[in-house]
């Protein structure tokens, strides 16, 4: 099984790669990139881990499948989304605290959303699976930011929550009652106590 820390070596591998080709072989929005096959060889790693990378790269917007044609080049150049991507999956202190602090602004985001928005039966359903269920914090907060409604936000979750989880932080252990008391907080609408029992949560301090 290959360690977080080799998945990340890999989709550093596969963007060097995907930039290679874009700025040294001419390829444009809407070319075809090599086979899963093909750079599985090239990277010396499993096809798995050039699977996993791809879909990662491809929540991203950088590339698109289509289904019995391969995989293309979806036109980033404007935003310059490469760069982006490069950034932030090197394991450099900067970029692991870069990757912390957006996963965790946006699941704070996603906790005010909640607050305006989602129904008290939908807080009460979500508190009676965290008390009764067995998950662990990521399934937890997919829960919150799925009730959140907004798509953007689950997208760019999801890719942080990928990188975040492949830098093998220590993960602070959280209690069901301590799962339980933020969303009685969002029940009760107090956007400050949601905010205190969140910083509690992930054992953040205040500065």
């Amino acid at each position: 099984m290959n360690s977080p820390q080799n998945n990340t070596k890999v989709y550093v591998e596969i963007v060097k790669q995907l930039r290679f080709m874009i700025e040294h072989n001419g390829l444009n929005p809407g070319d075809r990139l090599p086979s899963e096959r093909e750079l599985s060889e090239r990277l010396g790693v499993g096809r798995s881990s050039v699977r996993e990378a791809l879909r990662a790269i491809e929540l991203l917007g950088l590339i698109e499948t289509r289904r019995g044609e391969g995989t293309f080049i979806r036109d980033f150049r404007g935003n310059q989304l490469v760069q982006l991507l490069s950034t932030f999956i090197l394991q450099d202190k900067k970029s692991i605290r870069d990757v912390k602090e957006t996963k965790f602004l946006i699941e704070l985001d996603c906790l005010w959303l909640i607050v305006q928005k989602a129904e008290k039966d939908q807080l009460l359903t979500f508190k009676k699976w965290a008390l009764e269920a067995d998950y662990t914090d990521d399934d937890y907060f997919l829960e919150v930011v799925t009730l959140a409604d907004n798509h953007l936000f689950l997208r760019i979750w999801m890719i942080l929550k990928d990188y975040f989880n492949s830098l093998d932080l220590k993960i602070i252990k959280v209690s069901k009652s301590e799962y339980a008391e933020l969303i009685d907080a969002l029940i009760s609408k107090n956007e400050s106590e949601v905010i205190r029992v969140y910083r509690n949560l992930r054992k953040l301090s205040k500065s």
